[in-house]
């Protein structure tokens, strides 16, 4: 696959393993706080920041937007924008690395983009996430009106979007709505007591068709119609009957045409999005302008905000309430003034002073229920809350030594992600215990298309029961549809190993002697034994974490446990 090439394109890769874990610290909460568990809003360098969330939302993420900065060689009060091409490549690439391993297998990321950049972040974006999975490029119209100050007029920015699995995307994704000026062939002529509706063609392409597709019918009138050469029927003959009988069949005004099929306008849940984003449906430059003027005032409002509308529609297609939506470019908040005011989970991240002069604000009138944007248009009313943080100390010294004031669950989220890849669940641990869970890796395999095949994750697999069948506008065999394929049934998955994990930190058992809790001694280990037992898999090895271990060899080969040192064997990046 091809590749971009630049200064320093090598460090650049390197960037984020190198970063330093770092705490989150609460600096205050807002409105509910049981919802406000949910939404953070944190101050502080992205990269760092992204960093510091991978222990504990790792393959969480259902939606990803940013709005990054564009590279077009011009100042904003808020951002320097003026780098160099290779400068803003370095600045992209770790982040791009980082979002992409919080994004969930059923996730998709959402970049805004214009032309200075656009086809070179294409390209990164292919070898960060996979050309494979590369959905679209989306084109906002931000101008309704015509710029006269370029040789050619701007009016366009890209929206690249990318998916873990772009068919279970496709699949899941919802349609979005249908305005008045599409749904204008949508007339009733006679009345009809179930509104408006239009004539679908019935035939379809003949190329893969069943005997029962072909058939004569016989118009009101008495004149019969057979499908035309190279075409057939697109419903079969029963099918044909029964919505004839209920009244779904339309043969013209004088009742001797060719057969139509009815389809009512209530009936149609919505169309499938496209490329075209057009500013009357998704909002314009000029709109988001005046929504931040309305909020923070015309001296002081953020220079290049993104209209709500065009949030809602990605959010719409791509979430569903409660998913969790990042952004960290979050810029003056929108994101998360939106996926909250939609009820979505969110984390925003900001690392200027306005994270607290413009985003802290912003978001407090959204829980008060301020009726800007798309607030109408959702019927929100205010509510729920979120948790104000910044980064905090490193959670290792340049010695490799543990903060002070990391605590059990915080350590936890690190071993767990460092030995497992994923995200640290607190309800697979047992609580109030050295417990984190029981790990279980699979083995299975999806066919390439040269033939080659390559273990995958049971969790990217689409369940056979879940691949819908084509359908067309009707929820009827589309017109000019081929009759869907037999499901595939997924390979079924191998169990490849599994393993528990256990952390001996901060006095977890109750007993914070220096010698004592912390430390894998024969009584420590009896105690974990005897908790082993009781787990869902007690057949399985374990991992313990301590501090230090007075156990020999064959003491823990017979109870077949690894010891690993805190803090050496805990990775500090």
């Amino acid at each position: 696959m091809p590749t971009l090439d630049w200064l320093n394109r090598a460090h650049a890769f390197t960037t984020a393993a190198q970063v330093p874990y770092r705490l989150l610290e609460n600096v205050s909460t807002h409105g509910d706080a049981a919802s406000a568990q949910g939404n953070l809003l944190i101050q502080g360098d992205n990269l760092e920041a992204l960093k510091a969330l991978l222990p504990f939302y790792r393959g969480q993420v259902k939606c990803i937007f940013i709005d990054p900065p564009y590279n077009t060689k011009s100042a904003f009060e808020h951002y320097d924008d003026n780098l160099e091409h290779s400068q803003w490549l370095s600045m992209m690439l770790p982040r791009l690395q980082l979002l992409r391993d919080l994004l969930s297998d059923d996730g998709s990321i959402w970049v805004t983009i214009d032309d200075n950049e656009g086809h070179y972040l294409k390209v990164l974006m292919d070898e960060v996430f996979g050309r494979r999975n590369f959905v679209a490029s989306c084109v906002w119209q931000k101008r309704y009106s015509r710029e006269n100050r370029e040789a050619i007029g701007d009016v366009h920015d890209y929206l690249h979007v990318y998916a873990r699995n772009p068919e279970r995307f496709k699949r899941e994704r919802n349609l979005v709505p249908m305005n008045e000026e599409q749904a204008k062939v949508y007339r009733n002529p006679n009345n009809d007591p179930q509104g408006r509706w239009r004539p679908v063609p019935m035939t379809a392409q003949a190329g893969h068709a069943t005997p029962e597709q072909f058939y004569e019918v016989v118009t009101p009138s008495g004149k019969s119609h057979f499908p035309p050469d190279g075409r057939c029927w697109g419903i079969a003959r029963a099918t044909y009957e029964r919505l004839l009988a209920e009244g779904r069949i339309y043969f013209g005004k004088n009742g001797d045409a060719q057969p139509n099929i009815i389809r009512y306008l209530s009936e149609v849940p919505g169309l499938a999005p496209w490329t075209w984003w057009p500013s009357e449906e998704v909002g314009h430059t000029d709109e988001a302008k005046k929504e931040a003027n309305t909020l923070f005032g015309g001296e002081t409002s953020f220079g290049t905000p993104k209209p709500e509308r065009l949030i809602q529609r990605i959010l719409h297609i791509a979430t569903h309430p409660n998913d969790l939506v990042l952004d960290s470019f979050l810029g003056s908040g929108t994101t998360a003034a939106v996926a909250h005011k939609m009820g979505r989970r969110w984390i925003g991240i900001e690392m200027g002073e306005h994270a607290a002069t413009h985003c802290l604000p912003r978001l407090q009138k959204v829980i008060d229920g301020e009726q800007g944007g798309i607030s109408q248009a959702v019927g929100w009313q205010g509510g729920g809350g979120f948790r104000f943080q910044r980064l905090g100390a490193p959670i290792f010294d340049a010695d490799g030594c543990i903060h002070p004031e990391v605590r059990f669950a915080t350590l936890a989220a690190f071993v767990w992600q460092q030995e497992t890849g994923t995200a640290f669940d607190p309800a697979r641990a047992t609580p109030g215990t050295p417990h984190l869970g029981t790990h279980s890796v699979f083995d299975s395999y999806e066919r390439l298309p040269d033939g080659r095949q390559e273990p995958i994750s049971p969790e990217t697999l689409p369940p056979a029961a879940q691949t819908p069948p084509a359908q067309g506008e009707l929820g009827l065999q589309a017109p000019d549809a081929l009759p869907p394929p037999e499901p595939v049934p997924a390979p079924a998955p191998v169990l490849r190993s599994r393993t528990a994990y256990y952390l001996l930190f901060n006095g977890i058992l109750g007993d914070k002697r220096p010698a004592s809790g912390n430390v894998l001694t024969s009584a420590v280990l009896d105690a974990l034994l005897e908790l082993h037992a009781t787990t869902p898999h007690p057949e399985t090895p374990l991992v313990v974490y301590g501090e230090a271990c007075r156990l020999g060899e064959a003491r823990l080969a017979l109870a077949r446990v690894t010891f690993k040192h805190i803090p050496y064997d805990v990775k500090a990046r």
